[in-house]
């Protein structure tokens, strides 16, 4: 349980603004909450919500590669990365474009900063969203007028520009107000396309 869990698309609630908005910005931030929106949008969870999109009935997050190959099983296809690169032995990488056409019914998707996030907040949190900028709109719906914390991936334990980007728009959507002043100041930006490429995620990624 420790090692792996399971994602399925989440049930739209009635749009509502949440009574408060709670911002971490790395896994070991992360405190006890009802809902936790994880964020890892160079690529895992843009990966698992594109894996969604293209046909997969399911996600199983595994925290260690070693995890990932012990979920294998006819049906499931393996897919993540470590330091940007597929791993040896798994059909997939990390990259969204990847999951479509499926090529099973469920992805088993095990990166570097991604699904150990994931299930950081799975054992924290009773509600565990995905979020990324393809489904912005999908994770206010889910999030409806609950509390929230917004849970970023960050880059090997270290923040990452790109996911308090995506965090600073969720915010600014949800009507929270975040102590940090980055993430306000990321929100008023509005749309910048070169938030991703920006950070050192972004950067090491084009490497």
């Amino acid at each position: 349980p420790t090692a792996s869990t399971a994602l399925r698309p989440a049930e739209p609630l009635h749009r509502a603004r949440p009574r408060a908005v709670d911002v971490a910005f790395t896994p070991a931030a992360a405190r006890r909450a009802d809902v936790t929106v994880v964020i890892d949008v160079l690529r895992a969870t843009t990966t698992i919500v594109r894996a969604f999109e293209a046909g997969y009935r399911r996600v199983l997050c595994a925290a260690t590669l070693d995890a990932a190959r012990a979920l294998d099983a006819p049906g499931r296809v393996l897919a993540g990365e470590r330091h940007c690169v597929r791993p040896p032995g798994f059909a997939l990488g990390n990259s969204p474009d990847e999951t479509d056409p499926p090529r099973g019914e469920v992805l088993v998707l095990a990166t570097t900063n991604g699904t150990p996030a994931i299930l950081r907040a799975a054992a924290l949190s009773t509600d565990v969203l995905i979020g990324c900028l393809r489904n912005l709109d999908a994770v206010l719906d889910a999030v409806g007028d609950r509390d929230v914390q917004l849970l970023c991936a960050g880059t090997d334990g270290r923040p990452s520009l790109e996911d308090t980007y995506v965090a600073g728009r969720l915010v600014q959507r949800l009507g929270g107000q975040p102590a940090a002043a980055a993430l306000l100041a990321l929100a008023v930006a509005g749309e910048r396309p070169d938030a991703l490429a920006a950070g050192a995620g972004g950067r090491k990624l084009i490497a």
